[in-house]
């Protein structure tokens, strides 16, 4: 339910090319069925001009209310239709948590 929220908010405020928000929760140290964990990967030329930090401030303004609930983390790989040509529609892999699986 979160992470669709947060396509949808992210949709509506920056047309993208190309959003994927993946749900990693699993991946880090928090109860099954958390949705506390997010990857975005946008792709926008809203973003054109736009540093990195501007681009992930304008997104934490979007989604303000999830960042100030149940999200806990967000990781942002945000780029412009030609940065995203120069990447050749690949998507960074996440690090892995250091904590993961140590929750009973």
């Amino acid at each position: 339910m979160i992470r669709e929220q947060i396509e949808a908010k992210l949709a509506a405020a920056f047309e993208p090319a190309h959003l994927g928000v993946t749900d990693e929760s699993y991946r880090h140290n928090v109860p099954a069925g958390s949705e506390s964990h997010f990857k975005v990967v946008m792709v926008s030329d809203k973003f054109v001009g736009e540093r990195f930090l501007s681009r992930h401030r304008a997104i934490y303004a979007v989604l303000s209310e999830e960042l100030a609930g149940s999200v806990h983390a967000l990781a942002l790989h945000t780029y412009t239709s030609k940065e995203w040509e120069g990447l050749q529609d690949t998507i960074p892999a996440s690090p892995p948590c250091r904590g993961a699986g140590t929750l009973a």
